[in-house]
């Protein structure tokens, strides 16, 4: 889910990329074609997010012969997001995905105001008749990296660049925390908020300020690949997010939690087009190809390799659950108990940190 607030330049820059040409309704060569837009907080070249998305975008139409799609970057949330889908609507329009958290009312409002099309947010939690919720399990990644991170630090003080304080950033997280932990008791998850989910000054100044404390390993949940940057510039290690980052820092790109939204975008699509689209939350994880990790950076050591895939297996087997009990929090006081996990509702709310991290969620 991506946060409230999010600006991403001082005005709305609305960038339509056409990979297809999606003609007016009723026209060649878009004819008898389901139109399908998107609409992004960031722009496509944000080598994280959006990007990811767009790579998802192509797939569809990669995969489906009866899509025509169009993507619109750039847009903020609130109001201007409002008017976006808006008029997408009214140009005939018949499947609208939006891709951050802060849509979640204008779309829900939108969606009232036309019944006859789909429309899909990514992250949210309100639904409608003709408005489904779309996300992934990226907290099975998030654990594996954690692993990685813990491993590799010798300081035992491992950074994490964090976007702002919502329940889909605040698990992530904790899914990290818990993976380093697992292999490392000792170390410890130092938490800085940028308040950002793209804006790469901001986030290498955060960056920077974990690496001042001795962090030799940083990760992030933002767009950018600045993290990474801040990092291989002092010649110390970090994990990206999104997408595979290692050509920002070869030396330091250990590996990421990534997205692959393509199958999913076909899945929706095909939804719409059989006539059978309806209000229901998809939440997807390793077994359906949506998350996964990058190719682990060659600095890793074997047998750190050969753990983490042995422990992606289990994800995939269903054996491993990255938020089984014992689970204790800061303070010490367990959350969820031995023979417990932490099921879709509860991480959809999450709104505590567990033990090993160092640091505040602001609202508390």
């Amino acid at each position: 889910m991506r946060g409230w607030g999010r600006q991403v330049g001082a005005a709305l820059a609305v960038a339509l990329v056409v990979a297809l040409v999606a003609g007016a309704p009723g026209t060649a060569p878009g004819a008898g074609k389901l139109k399908v837009a998107f609409v992004y907080v960031g722009p496509v070249g944000d080598a994280g997010w959006t990007y990811e998305h767009d790579q998802g975008r192509k797939y569809l139409e990669a995969h489906d012969p009866n899509v025509t799609t169009t993507a619109v970057e750039n847009v903020a949330e609130g109001a201007d997001s409002e008017r976006v889908f808006t008029d997408l609507a009214r140009k005939g329009y018949g499947l609208i995905i939006g891709t951050s958290f802060g849509y979640m009312d204008p779309m829900l409002k939108v969606a009232g105001e036309f019944p006859n099309v789909d429309f899909v947010h990514i992250s949210g939690f309100k639904r409608a008749k003709n408005m489904m919720t779309a996300f992934g399990k990226i907290e099975q990644g998030r654990y594996l990296t954690g692993i990685v991170a813990g491993k590799m630090t010798r300081s035992n003080i491992i950074g994490y660049v964090a976007a702002h304080p919502i329940p889909e950033v605040i698990r992530g997280i904790d899914a990290f925390t818990l993976g380093v932990r697992s292999v490392n008791p000792k170390a410890t998850v130092h938490v800085v908020w940028s308040n950002t989910w793209y804006d790469p000054a901001q986030e290498k100044e955060a960056a920077d300020s974990l690496l001042s404390v001795g962090a030799d390993v940083l990760t992030q949940h933002q767009d950018s690949p600045a993290t990474v940057q801040a990092a291989a510039a002092v010649g110390k290690f970090a994990i990206g997010y999104n997408s595979d980052m290692s050509r920002f820092g070869p030396k330091a790109f250990l590996t990421a939690p990534v997205w692959h939204w393509g199958s999913m975008y076909a899945y929706i699509a095909k939804q719409v087009e059989a006539g059978t689209f309806h209000g229901e939350d998809l939440w997807w994880g390793m077994d359906r190809g949506t998350v996964d990790i990058a190719p682990i950076g060659p600095m890793v050591p074997t047998a750190t390799r050969a753990l983490v895939a042995a422990k992606r297996q289990a994800i995939l087997a269903g054996t491993l659950d990255e938020f089984a009990g014992p689970i204790k929090d800061q303070m010490g006081m367990v959350k969820v108990p031995a023979g417990g996990t932490l099921d879709h509702g509860a991480q959809s709310s999450l709104d505590w940190f567990v033990q090993g991290v160092v640091g505040k969620i602001p609202s508390k």
